[in-house]
């Protein structure tokens, strides 16, 4: 019998803490290094927050922006945004895509909504890369220095 309680009381310790957990957890953008795991940075983000990386395409020498989605635990790239065409660079607009020009004369490409199962960055060593989330602008290479891979994830964080 005692053997039962302890269990009981175990698994009721258990599903509070998990039930609490979710309750004043908030989602969030996890920064890890790819190498080791260690989580660099946590970003606060709720559903349909969209954050962006932009850095120098190593071709044409221009800024590229790719924009991505939170949508419940996963991450989805939504648009891109580029100025000139190159090696590398979308050349072409596919099925259920659009291409539109920004006043700055950028192409911005969208309608991809494409769940990203992993998506990584390797900090540049002659430019950076600039990570935008929450109004904020977050240089990579600062963060995480040069050459360093930086895997992107959805996780979750306490609210404080």
């Amino acid at each position: 019998m005692k053997n039962i309680l302890t269990g009981a009381v175990l698994v009721l310790i258990v599903t509070s803490s998990v039930f609490l957990y979710c309750v004043f957890s908030v989602p969030c953008l996890l920064l890890k290094d790819g190498d080791t795991g260690r989580v660099l940075a946590k970003y606060p983000m709720s559903e349909g927050d969209e954050f962006s990386v932009t850095f120098i395409h190593s071709v044409n020498k221009s800024p590229v922006t790719d924009v991505y989605e939170l949508r419940g635990s996963k991450i989805f790239v939504v648009r891109t945004i580029y100025y000139s065409f190159g090696a590398g660079v979308q050349s072409e607009v596919g099925e259920e895509q659009v291409l539109e020009y920004g006043d700055d004369g950028s192409m911005i490409v969208s309608g991809f909504e494409r769940q990203m199962d992993s998506l990584s960055y390797i900090v540049g060593t002659v430019s950076d890369h600039t990570l935008y989330i929450n109004n904020e602008s977050i240089s990579l290479r600062d963060l995480c220095g040069r050459n360093t891979t930086v895997h992107f994830e959805c996780g979750r964080r306490l609210s404080v």
